[in-house]
């Protein structure tokens, strides 16, 4: 098995990257951050400075730090906290291509050189597809979130083009009560009011932070590349989901919230692609690789969670 010490990181405040950083420090790991101007994390030997958007790197930075074993490619706009405006969506879209494009322009000029590539995606690749089994040899799905997915993977896997495998994260929902959904629903189940969002029948495809970082790490051991569905193996209904987290938190859970709230709080657009999109995404290449999920199951991922 590969161990690889060196490893980049962007994406690094983000609520799954911090978490990243943390676990990849602490297994011994040497991290190297690419920072934004505005990044809250202070420049030093263990940062690369970078301006994605303007698909800018600072080539003294990397000359500094030399070859990196792999890196992690987290960066992007967040997607479900605020309503999809055009603006908005050019914002999600081109954080996402600009920042790949911008890692990619860097290896083809042999000004960044890395051994591997771990790019975020996300399930929204497949987009809503009612109770059909989704594994990663499903056909993308369509959407605006779709087709930001298979555009910006169609990006990360141009990687390969320079002899560097890339292996592609479609993420679930990350359950952790340090970010994510889960941290929003949180106060509501624990007021008494919290309840299935919309008919509850659409799947949810949700999976423990501790098992995200785990298979994060699985990945960048084993130098895999392809596409991997990061979700939990048993895929269930948001009613099913509500239930389990009330019983969980020893609370009720009987307040339905309409779609038509949703769609008045959030827009029309962004609630049917992604809060109440119906995505039952099973792990497929993941398991046959060999990965153990220590939560394989919605009731031991929000216990996980809960207890982060």
């Amino acid at each position: 098995m590969a161990r690889f010490v060196r490893v980049g990181v962007t994406g690094s405040t983000g609520f799954i990257g911090t978490s990243l950083v943390e676990a990849l420090t602490r297994r011994g790991d040497e991290v190297i951050r690419f920072v934004r101007p505005s990044s809250k994390v202070a420049p030093s030997a263990a940062t690369i400075r970078w301006r994605p958007d303007e698909g800018v790197i600072d080539v003294s930075d990397l000359e500094r730090v030399g070859a990196l074993d792999a890196i992690v490619h987290l960066a992007g706009t967040g997607v479900g906290d605020r309503r999809w405006t055009k603006e908005r969506q050019r914002e999600i879209r081109e954080s996402r291509l600009n920042s790949t494009r911008s890692l990619v322009s860097a290896i083809s000029s042999k000004s960044l050189r890395c051994a591997h590539l771990v790019s975020a995606s996300a399930i929204g690749y497949y987009g809503s597809r009612s109770d059909e089994v989704l594994d990663e040899n499903s056909t993308p799905g369509v959407g605006f979130l779709a087709s930001v997915c298979v555009d910006w993977e169609t990006a990360a896997s141009s990687f390969s083009d320079h002899s560097v495998p890339v292996a592609l994260l479609r993420t679930g929902i990350v359950l952790s009560a340090k970010g994510g959904a889960l941290k929003k629903q949180l106060p509501m189940f624990r007021a008494g009011i919290g309840g299935p969002l919309g008919n509850g029948q659409q799947w949810m495809s949700p999976i423990s932070l501790a098992d995200q970082l785990r298979a994060i790490q699985f990945i960048l051991d084993q130098r895999l590349d392809g596409a991997y569905n990061l979700t939990c193996p048993n895929p269930l209904t948001n009613a099913d989901f509500t239930r389990q987290l009330a019983r969980i938190m020893h609370r009720p859970a009987a307040m339905a919230v309409p779609r038509r709230v949703l769609g008045a709080v959030l827009g029309s657009q962004l609630v049917d692609e992604v809060v109440l999109a119906s995505q039952r995404v099973v792990p497929s290449a993941l398991v046959e690789r060999g990965f153990e999920f220590r939560s394989p199951d919605a009731s031991s991922a929000l216990s996980s969670a809960l207890n982060d």
